[in-house]
């Protein structure tokens, strides 16, 4: 019999889900980088000062995602290889998941 692995553990196993919160620092920040946004828009800063902002908080999220996209692939999807119907849902949820990002 498999022994259960702990939630602290980085891969998926029996609805248990890698751990993400590596990336609380970097949501932080680009919530931090929103409010000064936000505060560049009531102060009616200078419009490319501000659009340089929303693209550094669009990296920042980026980051977050890619990260948590990789972790998914190299834990979640990996462990599904020893059952081909698992899988094969593994692989359909990724196709929906590129989807969604292109859109």
């Amino acid at each position: 019999m498999k022994e259960k692995k702990e939630k602290s553990e980085s891969c998926c196993y029996e609805n248990l889900h890698p751990s993400h919160k590596k990336e609380i620092p970097r949501l932080n920040r680009a919530i931090g980088q929103m409010e000064g946004v936000k505060r560049m828009i009531e102060e009616q800063r200078y419009c490319p000062e501000i659009l340089i902002q929303l693209k550094a908080v669009r990296s920042a999220i980026k980051s977050v995602e890619s990260n948590i996209l990789k972790s998914h692939l190299e834990c979640c999807v990996k462990d599904s290889f020893s059952n081909k119907e698992e899988s094969q849902k593994k692989i359909m949820e990724i196709k929906d998941l590129l989807d969604k990002f292109q859109s």
